[in-house]
């Protein structure tokens, strides 16, 4: 069982940055893919970003591709997600999610095949 906490999200004026931390409980977090996704209303869940369980490998949407970091930590059991040149249309709620499988081009997308989710963290872009 992994439980997932994100934190970090706010008010930003565009080109600005935050940093999203996702912190989980869990022996075996080491272990799991991990990533991020948003939703912004009326929208469907977007993925953003995701890593592997070594941290080797990060994949992101191109939408985000330059601008955003996705890390992770397995000693302190986080993942963070470091937002750079926000732009408004980056408004959205962010979500961590967590899967024990590995998972490949397609599948690391699709919200469906991540077990475990935290709450959100509402992220807002002002122009």
């Amino acid at each position: 069982q992994v439980e997932l906490v994100e934190s970090g999200g706010g008010l930003v004026q565009a080109g600005g940055s935050l940093r999203l931390s996702c912190a989980a409980s869990g022996r075996t977090f080491s272990s799991y893919t991990m990533a991020w996704f948003r939703q912004a209303p009326g929208l469907e869940r977007a993925f953003v970003a995701a890593i592997s369980w070594s941290g080797g490998n990060t994949y992101y949407a191109d939408s985000v591709k330059g601008r955003f970091t996705i890390s992770r930590d397995n000693t302190k059991i986080t993942v963070y997600l470091q937002m750079n040149s926000l732009k408004p249309e980056d408004t959205a709620v962010y979500y961590c999610a967590a899967d024990p499988d590995v998972k490949g081009s397609y599948t690391r997308r699709i919200p469906t095949t991540y077990d475990y989710w935290g709450q959100g963290t509402q992220v807002t872009v002002s122009s």
